[in-house]
């Protein structure tokens, strides 16, 4: 059986092929699966999906018309397909439930580290040899407050980074972890962690629950010169409520690997289009605010897990067995 997966990267597409090689052929397509190029999936059984393929219940229909039986989607969050309307169609749907927590978590340090110290800013300059400190001033995190919202196997990982800094640890989830807990973690109330943390990261999955976690409110309700850090998913945060905050001049840093406008833009090279998205374009303009392209999951290791759990859950499908990484049952 072929397999046609979208949304490949250059760098993903030799790992997905080694790890399909023995099993079955797989054809890797760079483009996104969309009601557009979702035709060009007939033919094919099973199909391989990334998180910014939009699987609405049109592209479903089109699949399912042209003998698609089975989506694999090679990330965590399935927020990008309609379960209903797969499970109306008869369509099993199988996701990549954990991978290493590591990649995420550092990156958001990453991001912290980066706005807080000013490396984009001190790197520009210093290639045009300009190698003035004005502006470059940092804070220790060392003995300040960080804010977890969301403490499961990510934010579990970051928090063992975040007690390394020396850092007081405040957690905000519907489960504590008793990890964290043992970290010297209080579990507080979303408002009293946003009023008290001078960094706020998210680790929560993307729900209705969740829709706009950090909304207007919540934003004012964060410290003036808090850092914020996104790594979870871009609709977590109400970007259009955090453009009005930095233009009122708050918060030192804001670091954010995902855009809750995200799908047709991120992976895909627009550098010679002029982006239509004016919450986004304003936002890439605060000096004080750091955008990359959701690529915290993007290590090796991370990547290798979830192209050898999609094998799995292809041969597990195949084999009739289920397993705890699927949404939609065989039907």
């Amino acid at each position: 059986m072929e397999i046609l997966a979208f949304g490949v990267q250059a760098d993903e597409r030799p790992l997905i092929e080694r790890a399909f090689a023995g099993h079955h052929d797989v054809h890797c397509l760079d483009v996104f699966l969309t009601e557009d190029t979702a035709p060009i999936a007939r033919g094919h059984g099973i199909v391989s999906t990334s998180v910014n393929c939009g699987l609405g219940e049109g592209v479903l229909r089109t699949l399912a018309a042209g003998g698609t039986r089975m989506i694999a989607q090679r990330s965590t969050g399935f927020n990008n397909v309609d379960l209903p309307v797969a499970e109306r169609l008869g369509m099993t749907v199988a996701r990549v439930s954990s991978y290493s927590p590591y990649s995420v978590a550092e990156f958001a340090w990453t991001l912290a580290m980066a706005v807080n110290r000013r490396v984009v800013r001190a790197s520009t300059r210093t290639r045009d040899f300009d190698f003035r400190l004005d502006g470059l001033m940092g804070r220790d995190l060392h003995g300040r407050t960080v804010g977890v919202l969301g403490t499961g196997k990510i934010g579990e990982a970051f928090t063992r980074i975040a007690h390394g800094f020396g850092m007081r640890l405040l957690g905000w989830d519907v489960a504590e972890n008793p990890a964290c807990r043992d970290l010297g973690m209080a579990y507080v109330a979303k408002e009293e962690l946003l009023a008290e943390a001078d960094l706020v990261s998210l680790h929560v999955p993307l729900m209705p629950e969740t829709q706009h976690l950090l909304d207007a409110a919540a934003l004012k309700a964060m410290k003036d010169d808090a850092i914020l850090v996104n790594s979870s998913r871009g609709g977590l945060v109400d970007t259009a409520a955090l453009v009005a905050e930095l233009r009122e001049g708050r918060f030192t840093g804001v670091g954010l690997d995902v855009y809750e406008a995200e799908a047709g833009l991120f992976f895909l090279d627009k550098s010679l289009e002029a982006i239509a998205d004016d919450t986004l374009a304003r936002l890439v303009t605060f000096p004080n605010v750091l955008v990359t392209s959701h690529q915290a999951y993007y290590t090796e290791d991370a990547v290798g897990q979830i192209v050898g759990t999609t094998v799995r859950n292809v041969l597990d499908y195949l084999a009739g067995r289920r397993s705890e990484n699927v949404l939609v049952p065989r039907s």
